[in-house]
């Protein structure tokens, strides 16, 4: 998201020829969108509902209608059932809480096309030329994109298919009906990004097979809902999120919805489109071809994903395997080095689950999901463990069954049931390493050490990436000692972008008050690799790794060795002076972010973490100052709660930490 001044600078640094060339095609392609903009105003983009009025779909749901009493069994025996109406009832009554909304009562019309945390209302106009992103206002266009996925419809369904109450249908109609009235197509800010087109094409297909045989619902509103259904295929297809210096999320979202779209309407096609050669056998082709390719330019051959954000790995990881078992249910399939990728990431995923289940946000975080299938009013974002209930059921894995145990509806109705199994030891886990995504753990009985050290996200653009080289996070006997701030918001206040994204408050060593990668304070999705960040050395109890960060700033590389031994955990910094060293040496200190719930005291030169039965004990050798800060930590997107930081004044180029940790009563061991 380059800002007016960035794009300024980067023309006056090209050559004049090229320069007038960039400007006079960016004014052509501006000149292009007026009147693309004049005509969809004279003539909006439409197609006859006639030509759906005899249309059923061929392919087999991700949801089998005929299941369905099945369904509702297992809903009931888990005792699911009560909490699937109350957040259906919400739905009806337009509560929600999204990206860090609060609940929010939203009015008897949604408000699809406004922010209603800032209340700024985005205009009706040509897609192209919406303005999505103001930095000067507090406005953040995720929220209405956000809605406008309709990953609530599911919910909606289920609550339907356990009452058979006819409101639930009825809502669903009413909100298709109202959405599609206030969101021409290509009329308004929903239009704007691909991948929130391709995600709600996705969940309105997910949640057809429980209203289908509403009587509440005529057969006029499902030649309207299949003819916008269609569109949504046309637009994706022209819209390709593939045209910037990588590809990503967004465009594996892309793919996704075009393979769903594409098994929706297979075997139907408008008369216009197969003239050209296009419509939904030319998406799902199309499609799988390119996802095939996707998962070897995204996801590495140890299973993680090059955006370096664990978060964002679990969206790819959901979008490849919700649409590989729904490829699998048409007869469909990919190679089998692609199956073994995918599995891949999962192995990736179930190694850096913490011993309390849930999973460290590593990098961005927005709380992005491709369906929301379970616990739609309560999913917590830093728990992913939802997603190995469905690949261990897809890839027959006791493993991932067993830490996805708490996690089964999601099997139910993604992977389509669930089969008897022995639980395996998966929390004897050891030591792991990932190095082609920069993630590495040690694990004992009692501790669980997750180590950020590798590469930016996009191959070193950094759109994801945090300056966290080095920093760590610590569980010690599954409470959280040591915690990576998170990310909050994007857009709606880049300063606390940049400020949750910074050296400073992460769990590692900042030289100077500099920062480990190069910011521009509104460039907000830009980290030029700086850092080069490697590991040097990693064992089931060790690891050691550098980085450059402060290399050409300071001539100084950060050295950093952690040792886990058996009630401790050692950490030494060192500053490694080379030749292109200042004359004098800057200033430098070690941040430690301490979990919201830890109290903290001091003894003497001992400062004392207090987790109630745990007690942990820091001692610094080498440091000048230790300082106690206030601090914000946010666990998912639009909301932070505070915090407290410890910072560490390092007196020379070395600082040693000991962590040493103890029961109340007794040391651990």
């Amino acid at each position: 998201m380059l800002t007016l001044q960035t794009k300024f600078r980067r023309l006056k640094k090209m050559p004049f020829r090229i320069a007038v060339k960039k400007v006079a095609g960016k004014a052509a392609e501006q000149a292009g969108f007026v009147y693309r903009e004049y005509r969809i105003r004279r003539k909006p983009v439409s197609i006859p509902a006639e030509l759906f009025r005899s249309f059923v779909p061929e392919c087999a749901y991700l949801v089998n209608p005929a299941d369905k009493d099945g369904y509702m069994k297992m809903l009931l025996t888990e005792g699911l059932d009560a909490d699937i109406i109350r957040d259906a009832d919400r739905i009806c009554a337009h509560v929600f809480d999204l990206l860090g909304s609060g609940d929010t009562q939203l009015g008897p019309s949604l408000p699809w096309n406004e922010d209603f945390k800032s209340g700024y209302r985005w205009a009706k106009k040509f897609y192209k030329r919406i303005k999505i992103v103001d930095l000067d206002n507090a406005a953040d266009v995720k929220v209405p994109w956000e809605l406008s996925r309709f990953q609530h419809l599911f919910t909606l369904g289920k609550a339907y298919w356990l009452t058979g109450d006819e409101k639930y249908a009825l809502e669903f109609r009413m909100q298709l009906e109202d959405w599609i009235l206030q969101n021409p197509v290509g009329m308004s800010v929903n239009w704007t990004c691909a991948m929130d087109v391709a995600i709600r094409a996705a969940n309105w297909i997910a949640a057809v097979p429980f209203f289908r045989e509403s009587p509440s619902i005529p057969d006029a509103f499902w030649e309207n809902f299949h003819a916008s259904l269609y569109l949504h295929g046309r637009f994706i297809r022209g819209n390709l999120e593939n045209t910037g210096e990588h590809t990503g999320n967004h465009y594996t979202a892309d793919l996704a919805g075009l393979i769903a779209l594409g098994l929706y309407f297979r075997g139907f096609h408008v008369p216009e489109d197969r003239m050209q050669g296009t419509g939904p056998a030319e998406w799902l082709a199309f499609g799988l071809s390119e996802l095939e390719k996707e998962m070897f330019i995204q996801v590495h051959p140890d299973g993680t994903n090059y955006e370096a954000s664990t978060s964002y790995h679990r969206l790819v990881a959901e979008m490849f395997l919700v649409t590989t078992i729904w490829c699998a249910r048409n007869d469909l399939g990919f190679s089998a080095e692609y199956l073994r990728r995918l599995e891949a990431m999962f192995d990736f995923m179930l190694q850096i689950m913490k011993p309390d289940g849930l999973t460290p946000l590593i990098g961005d975080a927005d709380d992005g999901r491709y369906l929301i299938v379970s616990q739609y009013g309560g999913w917590l974002r830093n728990d992913f463990r939802h997603l190995l209930a469905v690949a261990g059921e897809f890839f027959d894995r006791d493993d991932f069954r067993t830490a996805g145990l708490c996690a089964r509806e999601d099997a139910l109705w993604i992977a389509g049931g669930l089969k008897p199994f022995l639980q395996s030891a998966y929390s004897a886990m050891k030591s792991s390493a990932f190095p082609d995504g920069g993630y590495y753990v040690l694990r004992s009985p009692e501790v669980y050490c997750l180590i950020r050290c590798g590469e930016l996200s996009f191959h070193g653009h950094g759109a994801h990436s945090h300056n966290d080289q080095l920093s760590f996070v610590l569980n010690i006997r599954g409470r959280d000692i040591a915690v990576d701030p998170g990310t909050y918001v994007y857009s709606a206040d880049y300063r606390a972008r940049n400020v949750f994204r910074s050296t400073a408050v992460h769990n590692t060593l900042q030289l100077g008050g500099m920062e480990q990668n190069d910011m521009e304070e509104r460039n907000l999705f830009l980290l030029r690799e700086q850092t080069n960040a490697a590991c040097t050395r990693f064992a089931d109890s060790h690891f050691a790794g550098r980085h450059e960060g402060y290399l050409a700033k300071g001539g100084i590389i950060h050295n950093r060795y952690i040792t886990l031994e058996q009630a401790s955990l050692i950490i030494i910094d060192t500053l490694e002076q080379t030749a292109a060293m200042t004359a004098d040496v800057p200033s430098a200190a070690v941040s430690l972010m301490l979990a919201p719930e830890i109290h903290v005291s001091r003894d003497r030169e001992k400062w004392l973490l207090h987790a109630e039965e745990l007690t942990v004990t820091l001692e610094f050798e080498h440091a000048a100052k230790v300082e106690l800060q206030e601090a914000w930590v946010s666990t998912s997107y639009g909301t932070r709660v505070p915090s407290k930081l410890l910072r560490v004044d390092i007196q020379s180029q070395i600082l040693k930490t000991n962590i040493h940790f103890e029961a109340n009563g007794g040391a651990i061991g």
